[in-house]
C-alpha cells in the first residue's frame, strides 16, 4: 500500500525540483525527505528518481504516479468537502491568504459579511505574495487565496489547484509628476516590486512592450511607498486601482493594461462550504467603482 504522506512529497519534489526546496516548503530535514521518497520507491517496486547534478527528476514511472496523486488529493479534497457540508454550521479555522492591497481594501469587508453569518467561523489571514500561493495551499498552510493577474502576466496553471472566474477587475494607472504615456517617460527612473514578484513582472513587459527597458531606481512592495517615492521626484510606477491614493504631487494617468483578481484553493475544494462562503462574502464586499468578474 503506497502511503499519503509520502506520495505528497512525491508530488511536492515535481513541483520544486530539489529535496532541499520541498524540506523548506514542509518543514522536514532534507535527509527526512530523501528518505520517505526512498521508502516510497520500495513500496512502489520501480525506480521513481534520478539525480541530475543537485536536481533531482522524477521517471516516467515517477511522474504517472504524481498524476494518480493529484486525482487521489482532489478526490479526498471533495469528500471533505462533502463531510463539512453534512455539519451544522460552519466553525474552526479558515486559513486566507491574501496580497497587500486587497488585504486593507477588499478583506476586512469580506469578513464583516462572513463572520454575520457565520460566526463560529475562525478566518486568519496572511498576506501572501501571488507567486507564492500554490506551495502554500499545495502544504495545507492556506485553505483559500487572493491572487492576482495582469494582462502582460497571465496566470500559468497549477497543477492541483483551482481558481474561480475573475472576481473583480482594476484597471491600472501610471503614476508620474504629471500627464503622459509609458513611452514619455521612458528617461525616467522607475520604481518596481522587488525581483520574483507578478507586480515586477509586470511593469518590466510594460515598459518593453512600449518599446524601452525601464531604469529601475527604487524596488518597493507597497504601492503606498512607491506614490511616496513618486511625490518627492524619485520616479514613477505603474500603480492598480486598489493601490490608487491622492497626491498632490502626482498625477494617476489610466492606462488600457488591468488587473484581475480570484479565489484559488486546492483542486477539490471548491464545494467546501467555507470556501464557498468566503468567496461569496469577496463578491459582495466589493467597494463602489471595481468591475466585478471579466
Amino acid at each position: 500500500m503506497l502511503d499519503l504522506r509520502r506520495l505528497r512529497l512525491l508530488r511536492e519534489l515535481s513541483h520544486r525540483g530539489t529535496i532541499a526546496a520541498v524540506a523548506e516548503a514542509l518543514s522536514f530535514s532534507a535527509s527526512a525527505v530523501s528518505q520517505q521518497l526512498s521508502v516510497l520507491e520500495r513500496e512502489a517496486g520501480v525506480p521513481l528518481l534520478e539525480r541530475t547534478g543537485r536536481r533531482v527528476a522524477l521517471t516516467p514511472a515517477g511522474r504517472k504516479l504524481v498524476r494518480h496523486t493529484e486525482a487521489v488529493l482532489e478526490r479526498l479534497e471533495q469528500a471533505t468537502a462533502e463531510l463539512a457540508g453534512a455539519r451544522q454550521g460552519l466553525a474552526g479555522p479558515l486559513r486566507i491568504g491574501t496580497f497587500p492591497s486587497a488585504a486593507r481594501a477588499i478583506v476586512p469587508g469580506a469578513l464583516a459579511v462572513l463572520m454575520s453569518r457565520h460566526p463560529a467561523l475562525e478566518p486568519m489571514v496572511s498576506e501572501v505574495d501571488p507567486a507564492d500561493v500554490a506551495a502554500q495551499l499545495r502544504a495545507g498552510e492556506l485553505d483559500v487565496a487572493l491572487v492576482h493577474e495582469y494582462d502582460l502576466v497571465p496566470a500559468e496553471p497549477e497543477p492541483g489547484l483551482t481558481t474561480t472566474g475573475a472576481i473583480f477587475t482594476e484597471p491600472m494607472y501610471l503614476a508620474a509628476p504629471g500627464p503622459g504615456t509609458l513611452a514619455d517617460f521612458r528617461r525616467a527612473p522607475w520604481i518596481v516590486s522587488p525581483p520574483g514578484t507578478l507586480c515586477h513582472t509586470m511593469a518590466v513587459r510594460a515598459c518593453r512592450q512600449a518599446g524601452f527597458s525601464p531604469r529601475i531606481r527604487h524596488r518597493v512592495d507597497d504601492f503606498a511607498t512607491a506614490l511616496a517615492l513618486v511625490g518627492v521626484g524619485q520616479g514613477v510606477a505603474l500603480i492598480p486601482q486598489l493601490g490608487t491614493a491622492p497626491h498632490p504631487a502626482v498625477t494617476l494617468t489610466r492606462l488600457p493594461m488591468y488587473r484581475r483578481t480570484r479565489v484559488a484553493f486546492r483542486a477539490g475544494a471548491g464545494a467546501h462550504p467555507a470556501v464557498a462562503a468566503f468567496t461569496t462574502a469577496l463578491r459582495e464586499a466589493l467597494p463602489p467603482g471595481l468591475t466585478g468578474g471579466s
